[in-house]
């Protein structure tokens, strides 16, 4: 047994060498706990997220269908009070004239855009590709000069600005 540094036979080790490995064992166990943690949570991230939407209406997809409940298609608060007033001079009750196109004025719109057969589709308030396609030719009827395409791009959403400058 002399010579051998106090080793009592050869599976001893001393407690400074097991407190290292004790440490470099636990930091191990840590960072690979770490790693597989965000790896889950990247993971379950996605799936968790594919499984809120069945409660969700997937009729459409979201680039058709504006899901929310105030759009404006890129009109000022003062804007939006003149469509509202607008719609409702023109005898359909888009709500409260507050500048926030909710579901009412879109739907008060959809009434006047097919009682002007201009096929805004389902009166539901939505703003889907049918009302901006019924929105650009009843812009069009006025002179603006619109693709009629359902996309509520650049051009539409000027013209909708400049149809609305003025009004209450």
């Amino acid at each position: 047994m002399a010579g051998d540094g106090g080793r009592v036979g050869p599976l001893h080790i001393d407690k400074k060498e097991e407190a290292m490995r004790s440490a470099l064992t636990r930091a191990l166990v840590s960072a690979t706990a770490i790693v597989g943690i965000a790896a889950g949570s990247l993971a379950g991230a996605s799936a968790s997220f594919a499984a809120t939407q069945p409660a969700a209406k997937p009729a459409v997809s979201t680039q058709d269908v504006s899901i929310l409940a105030v759009n404006n298609l890129g009109l000022n608060t003062t804007q939006a009070k003149n469509w509202q007033c607008w719609l409702r001079d023109a005898g359909y009750n888009p709500g409260t004239i507050d500048g926030q196109l909710g579901t009412n004025s879109w739907q008060a719109a959809q009434r006047m855009f097919n009682d002007l057969n201009l096929g805004a589709g389902t009166v539901d308030g939505i703003v889907g590709t049918n009302t901006i396609k019924a929105l650009q030719r009843y812009l069009n009827s006025f002179g603006y000069s619109l693709t009629v395409d359902g996309i509520a791009g650049t051009n539409t959403k000027a013209a909708f600005a400049d149809f609305n400058a003025t009004g209450c």
